[in-house]
């Protein structure tokens, strides 16, 4: 190799090699932000909108890693899956906050992993829907634990709303249809 100065010149470094952990750190801040997510989706039935940006912007630049075709594809792809859940949402099907947590992962996906994230979602909001309608036959509203810790206030607030059978915190779906999604190496 040439040198100037005495120093030897070196090959350029490609993306993967200057950052070997980048789909792991990805993976790791998108199921941290899912989590939380999640967490306040169970707690207060809102989804944060700053958790929604997070995932579009850790997703566009994964995909932008890939390249501004597999960006474009994502994005795309995401617009049409807005388009679908905005009908859900109209009919009262889905909040808002889904949606756009939807959507936002969307973003971060290729298109065969948004089909199998919205088919895992659905599955995971199935199960969600057959453990509330069990639990709401089976308790009467009242946790009778300790109120003292924000976990056992929440888990209180969450007896009650499903013995009065309350909208389900659909973000633990979601959350679990993309978790799956991104530790799911191979087809289903």
């Amino acid at each position: 190799m040439a040198s100037t100065h005495g120093i030897p010149n070196q090959a350029p470094l490609h993306i993967d090699e200057q950052m070997p952990y980048g789909p792991i750190l990805f993976s790791i801040t998108v199921l941290a932000l899912l989590m939380t997510a999640a967490w306040r989706d169970v707690a207060t039935r809102t989804i944060p909108d700053a958790i929604s940006l997070l995932l579009v912007v850790a997703g566009a630049l994964a995909r932008i890693r890939e390249g501004p075709s597999a960006f474009a594809v994502s994005a795309a792809t995401a617009l049409l899956l807005f388009a679908l859940l905005s009908i859900a949402y109209s009919r009262g099907l889905l909040g808002g906050g889904d949606v756009k947590l939807m959507t936002a992962l969307a973003v971060g996906l290729p298109p065969l992993d948004s089909y199998r994230f919205v088919v895992a979602t659905a599955i995971a909001g199935s199960l969600l829907g057959i453990v509330y309608l069990l639990l709401s036959r089976t308790l009467n509203g009242q946790y009778k634990g300790p109120h003292t810790s924000l976990i056992n206030r929440v888990t209180a607030i969450e007896c009650w709303r499903i013995h009065r059978r309350a909208s389900l915190p659909y973000g633990v779906a979601i959350a679990a249809g993309e978790a799956f999604v991104l530790l799911h190496f191979g087809s289903f």
